[in-house]
């Protein structure tokens, strides 16, 4: 029983415009998702002992409620004929509450390896709809492409996004993404972008005044880092990004974070690297 170890990877909405706001309350929105080559890394053991445990490198997250062990859970006890067992290790390195999907891509890497290690034969579209059932950004980690997406997340078009250089910065707070939806100021009537007419500088972030208005530390952040580049929220934050053609130049960009405003470099990649690591087994 050889281990599967697989990346776990962040990505970033190169926008987020936000339509209108449905009578069920959910909001119509278009986004474009990319990945990072930036990413946790999660070991699979299976056993045979039918148990589902996780470490971390971080103990607060070893718990029963982590999205991991409900995704794993989901498919030992409805898809799997058998009790297997799997041993889950996860080495944490993406910022959490940050925006950039951390959670929802060990969920989404759960499921994929899951399914292989114990011969499920999911097909993705049904991964997807269990990952949806945990969390609105765990189909498109499953899916593994760059996309357009809109309705309420869940309708997805193939996109090819230019795959720049990122510095990736996360002001020391917590930004509720629940709080930033049902915020009355929210701005909800972002006409429709048709997706052959996307340009990053004619795109913009919705929720990015709101959330600067409310948190200090993101307005700041933001600002500062617009000095050397463009520079955006992505989701509902606190992370942000700033766009470079070159990893040098984004390297660079670090030594002028804010004080107490972790970040890291990146490349955009267009397809996940879970998904590339799968397909090299």
């Amino acid at each position: 029983m050889t281990p599967l170890i697989l990346p776990s990877p962040a990505k970033i909405n190169l926008f987020l415009h936000i339509n209108n706001r449905r009578e069920d309350g959910y909001h119509e929105l278009q986004t474009l998702f990319q990945f990072l080559d930036y990413s946790d890394t999660l070991r699979f053991e299976p056993t045979l002992d039918g148990r589902i445990t996780l470490s971390c490198n971080l103990k607060a997250l070893e718990s029963d409620d982590n999205l991991i062990i409900r995704a794993a859970r989901i498919l030992q006890t409805q898809y799997s004929s058998q009790p297997k067992g799997i041993k889950i290790h996860l080495e944490k390195r993406l910022p959490m509450g940050g925006g950039v999907g951390g959670g929802s891509s060990n969920a989404a890497t759960t499921l994929l390896a899951l399914n292989r290690l114990w011969d499920l034969n999911l097909s993705q579209q049904q991964l997807m709809e269990i990952g949806l059932t945990l969390g609105a950004d765990i189909p498109v980690f499953i899916k593994g492409e760059a996309v357009f997406a809109q309705g309420v997340g869940e309708v997805f078009t193939q996109a090819n996004p230019v795959e720049h250089w990122y510095l990736v910065a996360k002001p020391n707070c917590h930004v509720s993404t629940a709080g930033i939806f049902q915020h009355p100021e929210l701005h909800r009537d972002s006409a429709k972008l048709a997706n052959e007419d996307y340009h990053f500088d004619h795109t913009r972030n919705d929720c990015e005044p709101l959330v600067k208005k409310l948190y200090p530390e993101v307005a700041n952040t933001i600002d500062r880092l617009l000095e050397y580049a463009p520079t955006r929220l992505t989701g509902t934050g606190a992370c942000v990004f700033s766009v470079y053609s070159n990893r040098q130049s984004a390297e660079k960009a670090m030594a002028y974070l804010p004080k107490g405003v972790s970040g890291f470099v990146c490349q955009g990649v267009n397809v996940s690297p879970t998904k590339t690591a799968l397909g090299n087994i």
